[in-house]
Formats: structure tokens, sequence, C-alpha cells
């Protein structure tokens, strides 16, 4: 998955301001992917890099609406939402941390690697599996104790049989 460093490019940030933004990024940003948001949008990028102060607020209060808005049956509309609450500086009052623990809000790679365990066991995916990662780019890959790596979506569309077969041919 991204990161703001990523769309840092064009902009020029003090390192330990980007870093600061970025962990507090990191803590929503599968959330924020998971109700639409799109990343590689520019005006997104730039409500995000842009945005200096209520930053956390403002990605709070998205995801506190987009809950409203479902519970409501209501359409919603990700990417202007996010443009416009880090414009106007939306406040979080409607947030609860337990929005958080949505599933689906979850790391893709972390969710794999929990999966694996529950599936083979724990000591079978900790011989075959040695890290479930992604890159600053968004690339989502399993690298097995031999060193070599698979794309995520690769190994999930092997299925759990498959792979396990996959990665023992490796060794």
């Amino acid at each position: 998955m991204l990161s703001l460093k990523s769309f840092n490019q064009a902009y020029l940030f003090e390192a330990e301001e980007l870093e600061a933004r970025d962990e507090i990024f990191s803590k929503y940003k599968y959330a924020l992917a998971h109700i639409g948001v799109d990343f590689y949008q520019e005006d997104v990028q730039e409500a995000l890099l842009n945005c200096l102060e209520g930053f956390e607020d403002a990605i709070r209060a998205t995801i506190a609406y987009w809950y409203w808005l479902e519970e409501n049956s209501r359409p919603f509309y990700p990417n202007a939402c996010i443009v416009q609450s880090m414009s106007e500086r939306w406040d979080s009052r409607y947030w609860r941390d337990s929005y958080l623990d949505n599933p689906n809000f979850k790391n893709p790679c972390e969710r794999f690697w929990e999966e694996a365990g529950k599936i083979w066991g724990f000591d079978v995916r900790n011989q075959i599996i040695a890290d479930v990662n992604s890159d600053d780019k968004g690339y989502e890959y399993v690298m097995f104790k031999n060193a070599k790596t698979l794309s995520l979506s690769a190994a999930r569309r092997l299925g759990w049989e498959r792979l396990k077969e996959y990665a023992l041919q490796q060794y």
C-alpha cells in the first residue's frame, strides 16, 4: 500500500513532518482504501499532502461519515469526501475507535499472515513463509523462507493447498 512519502515527488516537505503525517496516514490507509478512496487520483494526493491542520481529524471524520451513510443506505463519494474533509478541516466528534475493528480495514498482508496460520497451522506457516509485506509503491508480496517472493494476489489465486505445494517445491 502507498505511503504519503510516495506522493511527495512534486512537493518539498521536511522529512520529519512527512514522516509524522505518514505515520498517521498508515493507521487509516487501509480503511480509506476499503471505503473507496483512490490514492492515485491527483486531487486526493494534493488534499492529503496539503492539509496542514486537522489531518487525522479529517481522516477520522471521513470514515465516520462513511459509516453513517452505510447505516442510512445513502451513496458515498469517497474521493470528493476526503478532499472536502481535508480542505474544510472536518472534526472527528463522531469518531469511535471501534470503527477500526472492521476486518475489512486490516492490512491485507497481516490478514493473509493470520489466515495462513489458521489454515496451515502456525508451525507450518512459520516454516514456509518468512514475511508478507508491501513496498512503498503498493506491491504486496509473500516472501518464502528461501527468499523467493510471490505477489500476494497470485498467492491468493493459487489457493491455500496449491500455495503450500508451491512453497514446499521451492526448497
